[in-house]
């Protein structure tokens, strides 16, 4: 995807619905928190397109709708290493 503002941006999972109809695409994004958020805002504008590039490449009854959440499992273990390291 070319979007000059969606920075470095990682799919780290997604969680399908037992019906396939919707998606949680967990992204991993890197920069500062404005970045972040205009790259999320990106990802969530172009979801449409995303799911239309999907429904070209992947043949399904029905394409899920698809919903971007940041993961900030990383940042959260940082968190804790830093913690432990201070003890």
């Amino acid at each position: 995807m070319k979007d000059r503002r969606i920075g470095f941006v990682t799919v780290t999972g997604v969680d399908l619905s037992p019906d396939l109809r919707h998606a949680r695409v967990f992204v991993s994004i890197m920069g500062t928190d404005p970045e972040k958020k205009a790259s999320l805002g990106a990802l969530e504008h172009a979801a449409g397109w995303i799911r239309h590039e999907l429904g070209q490449r992947i043949r399904l009854k029905f394409l899920p709708q698809i919903v971007f959440s940041e993961d900030t499992s990383q940042e959260y273990g940082q968190h804790i290493d830093r913690l432990l390291e201070e003890l």
